[in-house]
């Protein structure tokens, strides 16, 4: 890894599961601004348990989360809402909203009590929507939208929160090829362009090999991480995705 490289999300000695379930731990390993991220592995193995780690949503059995020199656990809600927003896989229940008012939720963090937008909050949503190629659909109502559309929706809600990481759980997982890849090349370009970390968990080789920086590994119970080129040369992509296609279990 390049040694001049800052970290925004460190896990030190991480170790994370469920009561009498552990999935893994003593992860040590860092993530850098302006990187987007896969984070794969076989079902089961903890993605989705590490990214709502991170997003501090869940709890850790062990070790510490330090976000931008901080450790997770001393920030307030208010300000992790500030550094992380988090994509979770879950179905879009907003259908009575238009996509303006879904964005705007992600100024949530810098309005008043009552959650009114100001000026300089209307441009920021306008500039997520523009960011995701929705401006055209900004008075539509969310349950007139394509899944594309709506993962679109949620991503610039997520923009607009206007964080420096960016965690997604399986953000393609219900969407056809083409939109797929349409996804992940829009999270590549934020990650580079915005300078934004862009963490999301993925089942789809072909994406990771050709859009991702770098790839975290979940593989029984161990953390793998590297750029790609480093992880494709060791063959440690390959013996999971192979496995995965043999088992039918990725």
């Amino acid at each position: 890894m390049d040694t001049d490289r800052i970290n925004i999300i460190e896990l030190k000695n991480l170790s994370l599961g469920y009561a009498g379930r552990p999935l893994f731990s003593g992860a040590n390993i860092a993530f850098g601004w302006g990187e987007f991220t896969a984070l794969v592995g076989r079902n089961g193995t903890g993605k989705s348990t590490l990214l709502r780690t991170i997003a501090a949503l869940a709890q850790p059995l062990g070790g510490e989360i330090i976000i931008d020199s901080r450790p997770l656990n001393s920030m307030s809600r208010s300000e992790i809402a500030r550094m992380i927003s988090f994509v979770s896989t879950d179905e879009v229940r907003v259908n009575n909203l238009q996509v303006r008012d879904v964005v705007g939720m992600g100024r949530a963090p810098y309005t008043n009590w009552i959650g009114t937008l100001a000026e300089d909050d209307h441009k920021i949503v306008d500039r997520a929507l523009d960011l995701v190629g929705m401006s055209s659909f900004a008075a539509t109502s969310v349950d007139r939208l394509s899944d594309g559309e709506r993962q679109r929706v949620m991503i610039a809600r997520a923009l607009a929160q206007d964080t420096p990481i960016i965690l997604l759980d399986e953000p393609t997982a219900f969407l056809d090829l083409p939109t797929k890849y349409d996804i992940c090349l829009l999270l590549s370009d934020l990650a580079r362009k915005e300078g934004k970390s862009v963490i999301f968990s993925t089942h789809d080789l072909a994406v990771t090999l050709e859009l991702c920086d770098t790839v975290a590994m979940i593989d029984g119970g161990v953390f793998h991480y590297g750029t790609v080129e480093s992880m494709t040369n060791e063959g440690i992509l390959e013996r999971l995705f192979t496995y995965n296609r043999k088992k039918h279990f990725f």
